[in-house]
């Protein structure tokens, strides 16, 4: 402890400190500068190659969709061939084969979704539902539910019962366009309170679908979560699914607390008013 007492008191390690300091300073300053021009430079190219990849995928997709030109034929053709087994141009390509099916339907979706299968995109977006970060998970879910891929809904069911608020919403709703109210009935037993955020997010998605009064929601009042309980509540009364009437009125004669009582009377007026009004 002396000797290093003796060492601070002596002045001749600062000036070695400072320069020392300095070089530091200026070499982490230089790497950063590296770093960012080498990013800058990546993604100016990357933005080059994805408008030269436009262009080509507008030309494919135009004669795989309105011109009826068979996958088989593609994958043969030299001026696709190249690009078909480029990583970077398959992402720009499911990006654009999943926009149009957003903007299409009839006969033109059935053709993207064959498409999205013959050329094996199917299989990047189940690569993503394995993938350790969340916004990867989210954009694969996004995908297959968008392409109607039910043979995911088992590993999306599974997602879903994430604690992450925007992975849970984004597997939730992919199940319900998946399988309509089949794909909630599982938060019969989930685990973990539903907030009013995802909640809304859920009643949302029934809205977006259109999904009728069909078997399942009831279920959600058999829940011994009460938040899964209040969900179906808010379902029934929202989407008007008078027949589910007789559920939530044995629900507010054996509701589990006040609460739950005082929302299942709420929607039997709800519905009964629905009924007489008809």
């Amino acid at each position: 402890m002396v000797k290093i007492w003796e060492l601070y008191k002596n002045s001749h390690w600062v000036e070695p400190f400072l320069i020392g300091s300095i070089f530091l300073f200026v070499g982490i300053s230089a790497v950063l500068y590296l770093l960012i021009i080498e990013s800058r430079t990546r993604k100016i190219k990357q933005e080059k190659l994805r408008n030269e990849y436009d262009l080509i995928i507008v030309e494919l997709m135009y004669s795989v969709v309105f011109m009826d030109t068979p996958f088989s034929s593609v994958k043969e053709d030299q001026n696709y061939e190249m690009f078909l087994k480029d990583n970077y141009f398959r992402e720009v390509l499911t990006e654009s084969v999943i926009n149009l099916h957003k903007n299409y339907d009839g006969i033109y979706a059935i053709k993207l979704e064959e498409f999205y299968k013959e050329s094996e995109l199917i299989n990047r977006s189940f690569k993503k539902l394995k993938n350790h970060k969340w916004e990867v998970k989210c954009k694969g879910i996004t995908e297959l539910a968008e392409m109607n891929i039910t043979d995911a809904f088992d590993t999306v069911v599974a997602i879903s019962k994430s604690k992450n608020k925007t992975l849970k919403i984004t597997a939730i709703n992919a199940c319900i366009k998946l399988g309509g109210t089949t794909g909630i009935i599982h938060l019969t037993e989930h685990p973990y309170p539903i907030d009013n955020w995802t909640q809304l997010n859920i009643i949302n998605a029934f809205k977006k679908h259109d999904i009728g009064d069909t078997q399942g929601v009831e279920y959600l009042l058999e829940s011994k979560n009460s938040t899964v309980v209040a969900l179906g509540l808010k379902l029934i009364k929202e989407l008007k699914f008078t027949q589910k009437l007789s559920h939530v009125k044995e629900l507010a004669e054996r509701a589990p607390n006040t609460q739950i009582q005082y929302e299942a009377q709420s929607v039997v007026q709800a519905l009964t008013v629905n009924i007489i009004s008809k």
